[in-house]
């Protein structure tokens, strides 16, 4: 294995763990605020009053009692997704994407019962699958029909779009493809495949999976190299909006394009990972400074994003 030393991580502009927690998450993330990002119900209730489109909420479950009230809703859907409301890097989430009679068929294809379904939500109320293992609340919201343009990009899950923003510019970008080892989650670190993408035009830079390069979805075996993002900027303009929306000024934003709703808002993260970097190739501290420096910040969204397409891109900064 070789190893990068911190000069050279340095010199590439690679933003540390240290640095990132410290000048960027500590200094422009008020802790008052973390509630309505760390709780993805608020930030679903957060994102309608603000007008930010987010996939639609069925029902909430919040106590053992109502998992019975909530069964002959369950029977009455084709297709759904169940969340624990504090969850973290995928664990908890339950997608249901077609019926087989009275059975409910997973991503995976595995087929599973109302029981199971009813131990599960008892499970995320438990605080099984959330932050310190505290009693949670779940919620049931519609599933994203991910678009034709990612067919044969992601397997057994929706693929999504990871944008950080910084003080309301969105400063790097790329897409999460779930695979057979992350078990259908666009979760890095469970085995999903990071395609960094340009920031200017959404096209795909670079593809690494558990941080090593690859050219290829290693499932589906679909070439990584040269996709291009659809509506690519209506997607920089949702998670710029994110900002005014959280008043938190470093953020993650992960976003999904439906196949007839357009760009979906699924959550925001307070505190992004940096593997980013990695599926980008590039660090982020020189952008990050960028918009530091930068003396009248613009005020809308619009003029942020057409301010980033503009200044950061794959030979640029």
């Amino acid at each position: 294995m070789r190893w990068a030393s911190p000069f050279r991580l340095y010199k590439a502009g690679i933003l540390g763990m240290n640095c990132r927690n410290v000048d960027f998450i500590g200094r422009y993330n008020l802790r008052r605020f973390y509630p309505l990002v760390d709780d993805k119900l608020k930030t679903k209730l957060l994102a309608e009053e603000y007008g930010v489109a987010t996939p639609g909420l069925i029902s909430v479950v919040r106590t053992q009692h109502e998992i019975s009230h909530v069964e002959e809703r369950l029977m009455q859907l084709k297709n759904f997704a169940i969340k624990p409301s504090r969850g973290s890097g995928g664990k908890g989430i339950l997608v249901i994407i077609g019926r087989r009679d009275d059975l409910f068929v997973k991503s995976s294809g595995t087929e599973i019962t109302l029981e199971d379904i009813k131990r599960h939500l008892t499970n995320t109320l438990a605080g099984l699958y959330s932050l310190r293992g505290n009693p949670d609340v779940a919620i049931i919201e519609d599933l994203i029909e991910f678009d034709d343009t990612f067919e044969g990009y992601s397997y057994e899950g929706v693929p999504d779009i990871r944008i950080i923003v910084f003080r309301g510019y969105p400063v790097m970008a790329m897409l999460r493809l779930a695979t057979h080892t992350s078990d259908g989650k666009a979760n890095l670190h469970q085995g999903a495949v990071g395609v960094g993408l340009d920031i200017a035009t959404g096209r795909s830079l670079k593809a690494v999976q558990f941080a090593i390069p690859i050219e290829q979805h290693p499932d589906t075996g679909k070439q990584l190299i040269d996709m291009v993002i659809p509506d690519w900027k209506e997607m920089l303009l949702l998670a710029s909006r994110c900002y005014e929306m959280s008043n938190l000024g470093y953020i993650g934003t992960d976003i999904v394009l439906d196949k007839s709703r357009g760009a979906q808002l699924l959550e925001l993260n307070a505190r992004p990972g940096l593997s980013i970097q990695v599926a980008n190739g590039r660090g982020l501290l020189p952008r990050l400074r960028h918009i530091e420096s930068i003396r009248k910040p613009h005020k809308t969204a619009e003029e942020r994003v057409n301010y980033v397409m503009q200044t950061f891109s794959a030979q640029g900064l």
